[in-house]
């Protein structure tokens, strides 16, 4: 087993793995730290002899559960307009509804308790609008909702860690033969054990395995600037290969040293070679090399963040099964019966992810399809139609509008078959197709298709998965029902980049799979699942593209 140890930063993964897999996920959970600065305008005067004396206090919730204080501002005397020094650093997940609430006080007292001072009024929002604005000015609101006079606030959001990564893609070629029964070749950066998902991690730092393999090409990884060489891309770094024993006692196949700028001059069609050395056979005249290593890097220079303050619009589109599988809508047994109660897992499924992706779209209009049903009045079988029956505009205003749509027409519908999934991919990767020609990133396009059963047209599905793969596109598939999704699972290329059945490879995994079942009605887990490879996919491709954000002026350059 071959093992590659970028020395002086350790860089570790053993996940088991055919050649040629797809991108491996950050090691760490995808939290950028944002900083938020307040200001407000306007405020009422609650003094009688002198103006108000503000203070902003900031409440958090995430999880439908009790406010919590984060933090207060200083209190800044004599004042109506004021411009809070202290600002506030949160950690930014997407997957993640983050429910922000902003209280204005006017302090009266020297105690910590606020609920003596008078109320000067709040703002309720979400950390995404906030991001997605980048500078947001909102009404300020009383406790009976009534605007508190003419007071406004501004909140504005920086992102302050720089989180470039160097984005790594590495194969070898005749590397020498260590073990005399199995050849388990792989590529380590450093030892330690096995966690759940087969990752050897070390800090922010992992890797893979491939096995039985003389000339391995491992799945591209990626590690932080920061992390590896301090940001300085001349510096030193020293990789060694390893032919891996469970024991842990590993035998050096060979060394080389490069630097990052070095490999950056290498491209996946031409990378950079060098040679792998094992200084103990060196000293022998016959000897040349244990092997050679290949490789190429990348270097991330615009953040998920970047993208999005710099007026990148996430477009969200909405696929439904309404193939005859789900069973009769009139039926409590049916998928699409909606109970009493207006809930099933198609809703349930729509308002999860919508709520979060919708902060992301200035204008909050999705385009809603359906798919496996004989429609009115001709009662042919659509693999692509518009859930509100209005092919010139199938857009829905905002999640409550999808939500209304797919109740109006499902008792139109005739539930059929059969179940293909190439049309609305094909259809949403049109629009795609046309927004990487503007060469700027200003769109990125994702599709939710929500389905209770196996693909009819796997075929015709993987081509356009892999032809998708190129183009500023995720595919979301959230599985309904207690069906075999072993289907959706091969979709959902973890180990291996998806392939087409005329042979050609995807260039990155844009496939992300969840079984519904799995997360019994908890609606935040379930967007969490489906949305935490999203900021990674968007980022990376318009950084490999070498597409820059739309509004620079917005974005500070990268250093």
């Amino acid at each position: 087993v071959s093992v590659l140890h970028f020395c002086g930063l350790s860089f570790s993964g053993t996940a088991a793995m055919a050649s040629g897999g797809a991108p491996l996920p950050t090691a760490t959970q995808c939290a950028t730290k944002v900083e938020l600065s307040i200001s407000c305008e306007n405020l009422m005067d609650m003094d009688v002899f002198s103006k108000s004396d503000p203070l902003c206090a900031l409440y958090i919730n995430t999880s439908d559960s009790q406010w919590y204080e984060f933090g207060r501002t200083e209190m800044i005397l004599n004042c109506l307009n004021p411009k809070f020094a202290k600002r506030f650093v949160i950690d930014y997940y997407f997957e993640t509804v983050q429910r922000l609430k902003f209280c204005v006080y006017d302090i009266d007292n020297d105690t910590y308790d606020l609920s003596d001072d008078d109320f000067l009024g709040e703002l309720e929002c979400t950390l995404g609008q906030v991001v997605s604005n980048k500078q947001m000015t909102r009404p300020l609101l009383l406790k009976n909702r009534r605007p508190a006079g003419r007071g406004t606030i501004t909140i504005c959001a920086e992102e302050i860690t720089d989180t470039r990564v160097a984005n790594f893609e590495v194969s070898a070629r005749r590397l020498d033969k260590k073990d005399r029964g199995t050849h388990i070749y792989h590529q380590v950066l450093h030892r330690r054990a096995l966690n759940s998902r087969g990752l050897v991690t070390h800090g922010n730092l992992f890797m893979q395995v491939v096995y039985n393999n003389l000339n391995p090409i491992w799945r591209p990884f990626r590690i932080s600037l920061r992390t590896l060489c301090g940001g300085d891309v001349e510096k030193p770094i020293k990789v060694d290969c390893y032919d891996h024993h469970s024991s842990g006692s590993h035998d050096l196949i060979g060394s080389f040293k490069t630097t990052l700028a070095e490999m950056q001059t290498g491209t996946h069609i031409s990378p950079a070679e060098f040679e792998c050395i094992n200084p103990k056979k060196s000293m022998k005249k016959s000897y040349k090399n244990s092997g050679v290593c290949f490789g190429s890097l990348y270097i991330v220079e615009y953040t998920f963040l970047d993208y999005i303050m710099g007026g990148c619009q996430i477009n969200f589109t909405i696929a439904i099964d309404f193939t005859g599988s789900n069973g009769d809508p009139g039926s409590p047994q049916s998928l699409h019966y909606i109970s009493p109660e207006g809930y099933n897992e198609y809703l349930a499924a729509i308002w999860s992810v919508g709520n979060v992706i919708q902060d992301y779209d200035s204008k909050k209009m999705f385009p809603v399809f359906g798919f496996g049903a004989q429609l009115p009045p001709s009662w042919q079988v659509s693999h692509e139609f518009p859930v509100n029956f209005n092919p010139a505009n199938p857009f829905c205003s905002g999640i409550e509008g999808v939500v209304d749509a797919y109740r109006h027409c499902l008792p139109q519908l005739k539930l059929w078959g059969p179940t293909n999934f190439s049309p609305i991919i094909n259809h949403v990767a049109c629009f795609a197709r046309q927004a990487l020609q503007q060469h700027v990133a200003s769109n990125y396009f994702v599709l939710l298709i929500i389905t209770d059963g196996v693909i009819t047209d796997m075929d015709h599905t993987r081509a356009a998965i892999v032809e998708a793969s190129r183009l500023p596109m995720s595919i979301i598939i959230v599985g309904v029902g207690g069906a075999d999704f072993s289907a959706m699972e091969f979709l959902d290329s973890d180990d291996k980049l998806l392939q087409a059945p005329s042979g050609v490879v995807a260039s990155r995994d844009i496939v992300q799979f969840v079984p519904f079942r799995n997360f019994q009605r908890n609606s935040v887990a379930l967007a969490q699942s489906v949305l935490a490879e999203l900021p990674d996919q968007v980022a990376s491709f318009f950084n490999a593209y070498k597409l820059k954000p739309p509004n620079l002026f917005n974005v500070p350059e990268p250093s």
